[in-house]
């Protein structure tokens, strides 16, 4: 019995000794190409990418604040009053268009989606960071091609924010433009004007009133307002801007779990400058379509609403192919 047991502990301690913790990717400044265990701790030179093609947008989208790919189609909303899904193609040409019924628009900001569902989050808190009537409303696929839509709700609230007193607009830190839907659950990923971080969220998927649980932040320096997401590859791409409307891109990737900032953390800068970067999708990890909304400083500067290509494999290939 020694015998067996000094030998489990020889073999215990051959395995811990073959584990090396390090940066694990090679197209950054500290790849340890002896690292066999990835401890989040890479660094990136810095870049700033120009997009494939932009495209402007049909004066429907001026507002445009959200974007997923589906059925060949991309799909987005405004973040108006108004309760209308688009359907456009890769060239910004709209070719569906769904009116959502029984349903309201106070301030629709992100769209996400799973196998049989879209889900719409109707959670912008930026006038006044003290809504209690933050929702997502999930909304059955194969329903919208009839007429009897299927759409229900999941309620919630932020289980840290105690303090509902009306701040002046842009200045809280419970305001949200990006969410994922993953397994059983939401992740939220919060737009905090105050501090220029991200903090995570999660709620399970399903319709009913839920606290929203705080689960780690990160500094993004800057302000998140969409999300795109791959779980089989380990890739979350978030989309934002920092406060002089300078747009980027940020990867997370090769992470533990839902533990969405363990791993690589690479952003993304956008040679596109007063471009407020509102929605973000991709389907291949590689090539990522972005819209940004509508915005005027008149008579200064007016941005059109348009839709951007950007090819990332410089970024994410090697990564993707393992």
């Amino acid at each position: 019995m020694k015998k067996i047991f000094s030998l489990a502990l020889f073999f215990a301690i051959c395995t811990l000794q073959a584990q090396i913790s390090g940066c694990t990717d090679p197209l950054s400044n500290n790849y340890n190409s002896a690292a066999t265990v990835n401890d989040g701790s890479c660094t990136y030179v810095s870049v700033k990418i120009k997009p494939k093609y932009s495209v402007k947008l049909n004066a429907l989208l001026k507002e445009t604040s959200s974007l997923v790919q589906s059925d060949s189609l991309l799909w987005t909303s405004n973040d108006n009053t108004e309760t209308v899904l688009y359907g456009m193609d890769t060239k910004g040409v709209i070719r569906n268009k769904i009116q959502l019924k029984n349903t309201t628009n106070t301030d629709w900001e992100e769209i996400s989606q799973d196998s049989d569902y879209f889900y719409i989050g109707d959670f912008g808190n930026n006038a006044s960071g003290n809504r209690k009537d933050l929702h997502i409303l999930r909304i059955e696929k194969k329903s919208l091609s009839g007429n009897n839509q299927k759409i229900d709700t999941l309620s919630f609230s932020y289980s840290n924010q105690k303090d509902f007193k009306t701040t002046k607009g842009n200045a809280t830190n419970f305001d949200c433009e990006a969410f994922i839907v993953s397994g059983k659950n939401i992740y939220l990923f919060t737009k905090q004007w105050k501090e220029r971080k991200t903090s995570v969220y999660q709620i399970p998927k399903i319709p009913g009133k839920h606290i929203a649980q705080l689960k780690e932040s990160y500094d993004v320096e800057g302000l998140v307002t969409s999300a795109t997401f791959l779980p089989e590859k380990k890739l979350l791409v978030l989309a934002g801007y920092n406060r002089f409307l300078s747009p980027f891109m940020y990867l997370f990737y090769d992470y533990n779990g839902s533990d969405f900032f363990s791993g690589n953390k690479r952003k993304i800068k956008i040679a596109l400058p007063l471009h407020q970067m509102e929605g973000i999708t991709t389907q291949d990890g590689l090539h990522y379509y972005l819209t940004n909304e509508n915005f005027s400083r008149r008579p200064i500067v007016t941005i059109s609403q348009k839709l951007h290509l950007f090819d990332l494999s410089a970024y994410l290939s090697n990564y993707l192919k393992k």
